[in-house]
């Protein structure tokens, strides 16, 4: 059975002090919700890493990062080196995030490669894909995610791909108030596993976690995660307040 997995990412938001506090309203809100299949996954930015990893040394949540470099080291100054992030522990890495797509520049090929990084540093990528709204428009959203899905990740062998989670983020929904409706993400979430089962097989393709990372809120959680190919949420605003992210989890 595939894992659901609830992801917050908080992008570049919250001092130290308000993190830890948010993580620590997380931990003890979701400390009697007993789910063996719901992996709880907290992404804040690199200065609350350490920090929060041991707020919750005694707890099931696991950590995130929100990116990292496809060089453990080097003169790569402002990057995160994925070996520094398996060194303390991190368990999951968000690679190929839109925003980072748009205002990174970040390719395709260049995402290919910190895949790669992060699977052989013991790190769970969450790899993005997802259309702007000009391509859904013009009917191109099928289009652009298999491209994305086949150049960032068709590489990988199947042993490897086992060890991605994957996540729909339809770009004109994040940030906007808008939300793909159930039966859009579905199909999107429906396609991609359908791409998966041609490139690798039937049991490979249904043992991977694909999150839908648009929007989810606790008024439309329980419907998306009704949806049999969503896995799960990557959540954006909702998770800077512990209760609306903590209603997410309750929906699963």
């Amino acid at each position: 059975m595939r894992k659901y997995i609830i992801a917050g990412n908080w992008k570049m938001n919250l001092t130290l002090e308000e993190g830890y506090g948010l993580a620590s309203e997380i931990k003890w809100m979701v400390a009697d919700e007993v789910n063996n299949n719901i992996e709880i996954v907290i992404i804040p930015s690199y200065i609350h890493l350490s920090g929060i990893q041991n707020l919750l040394k005694d707890s099931s949540i696991k950590l995130g990062a929100q990116n990292c470099h496809h060089k453990n080291s080097g003169a790569y100054t402002g990057e995160i080196s994925p070996a520094a992030l398996a060194n303390i522990g991190i368990k999951y890495v968000i690679i190929g995030h839109s925003e980072r797509r748009q205002y990174n520049g970040e390719t395709n090929e260049i995402l290919a490669e910190k895949i790669n990084a992060a699977i052989e540093n013991g790190l769970t990528p969450i790899y993005c894909f997802g259309e702007t709204l000009w391509e859904r428009e013009n009917n191109l959203e099928l289009t652009i995610n298999e491209c994305q899905v086949r150049e960032g990740l068709f590489h990988l062998t199947e042993d490897q791909i086992k060890k991605v989670v994957l996540a729909y983020e339809p770009v004109w929904a994040i940030g906007t108030g808008k939300t793909a409706t159930s039966a859009q993400a579905q199909q999107m979430h429906s396609f991609v596993r359908e791409l998966l089962k041609e490139k690798y097989n039937k049991e490979t393709a249904e043992s991977i976690s694909i999150l839908y990372g648009g929007s989810m809120k606790p008024e439309n959680a329980k419907e998306l995660l009704s949806c049999p190919d969503i896995d799960g949420g990557l959540i954006g605003g909702a998770a800077l307040e512990s209760r609306s992210f903590v209603e997410i989890v309750k929906s699963v």
